[in-house]
């Protein structure tokens, strides 16, 4: 079965930086793209980057265009999501997707904590 495993996340304070992981397994991973989302108290489920199959096509929401940077290494199923200058903010729990065969599957997140 599809499992995705995230990691990385934590505290930091503002201006600081952070490398998020995402585990994928129980399907051929160098086939889908993947996204990834974040979630703050209160608020829905948002995404903030997606990447191709092959990784050379990446997308990102406008808030944190320029400073996050997706990437993924097919050859150990793992996307990543690099995140820099981070701000109070980016303060979310942060999950990564998969969509296949019309089924959305998650992680169980990974919290970012950015304060002073």
């Amino acid at each position: 079965q599809v499992q995705l495993v995230e990691s990385g996340g934590g505290s930091v304070q503002p201006g600081g930086s952070l490398r998020l992981s995402c585990a994928a397994s129980g399907f051929i991973f160098s086939n889908d793209g993947m996204k990834w989302y974040c979630q703050a108290p209160g608020k829905e489920r948002e995404q903030v980057a997606e990447i191709s199959e092959s990784g050379r096509k990446t997308i990102y929401a406008d808030p944190v265009k320029g400073r996050f940077t997706i990437s993924r290494d097919n050859a150990k199923n793992t996307v990543y999501l690099q995140m820099n200058s981070l701000k109070p903010e980016d303060t979310a729990a942060y999950y990564c997707n998969v969509r296949r065969q019309m089924n959305n599957y998650w992680g169980q997140g990974t919290q970012v904590t950015v304060s002073s």
